[in-house]
């Protein structure tokens, strides 16, 4: 069949792996703050919050399901975990877990990690939580004024080169924030979540870039990983 099928075929299995993974990222996610509280979306900000986060990506099914495992019998409990890391050239990583088992959590991170020239460090005081939302197809002026207006603790907006509009807000006004920009016309996020946003973005060199990408698409591809954030500007 020759080397382009063997090609395409891997990035196939690739694709469907990363997609995998994404599935039960958001299911686990879902799972958890459904069963956390009332499974109820209406009257559960962490649930509501984790649909708004897998909406864009996630079939309407998977969604779905999640909610009505937590509803029913099953009796899996999902621990969270955190794990920071040095990686190459100076590069800060942070691991965030959602596992039924934490030793195996633990041992599949640091491994990937390390194997990819990474140590354990603390890291996190490099990094904010906030919430963070991107869109297009509004200037930084009229963001900025109508966040303000509307009482949003706004930390941030900003607007590149191809009109993708970023704002950084203080976690707990996610949602005000989000309310208030569909006041001005946004109805659709390409993101809209609270991330460990960096206080500064380091570039990676060249020779160590194919070795950090390696270690993001394993981290990714874990079943227990659920959050991977990172400082660097060029990944």
């Amino acid at each position: 069949m020759g080397r382009h099928f063997e090609v395409r075929a891997a990035a196939m299995a690739a694709t469907a792996k990363a997609k995998s993974a994404a599935y039960m990222r958001a299911s686990k996610e879902i799972y958890a703050a459904a069963k956390s509280g009332d499974p109820n979306p209406e009257s559960n900000l962490a649930l509501r919050s984790a649909i708004a986060k897998y909406r864009r990506d996630v079939p309407k099914d998977v969604i779905e399901r999640a909610i009505e495992r937590a509803k029913g019998g099953d009796a899996t409990a999902y621990i969270e975990g955190r794990y920071e890391f040095m990686g190459p050239a100076g590069s800060n990583i942070i691991v965030d877990t959602l596992t039924d088992n934490v030793n195996r959590a633990l041992v599949t991170v640091r491994t990937i990690v390390t194997r990819k020239g990474g140590k354990m460090a603390s890291v996190a005081y490099n990094f904010e939580l906030l919430g963070i939302l991107n869109f297009k197809g509004k200037t930084e002026e009229e963001v900025e004024e109508n966040l303000i207006l509307d009482d949003v603790d706004v930390r941030n907006v900003s607007v590149d080169e191809n009109g993708e509009v970023e704002v950084l807000v203080a976690p707990n006004d996610l949602e005000k924030a989000q309310a208030a920009l569909k006041e001005i016309g946004v109805t659709e996020f390409d993101r809209a979540e609270t991330t460990m946003y960096p206080n500064e973005w380091v570039t990676v060199p060249e020779e160590d870039l194919g070795k950090l990408k390696a270690m993001m698409e394993e981290l990714n591809e874990s079943e227990d990983v659920q959050n991977v954030y990172t400082n660097v500007e060029n990944l």
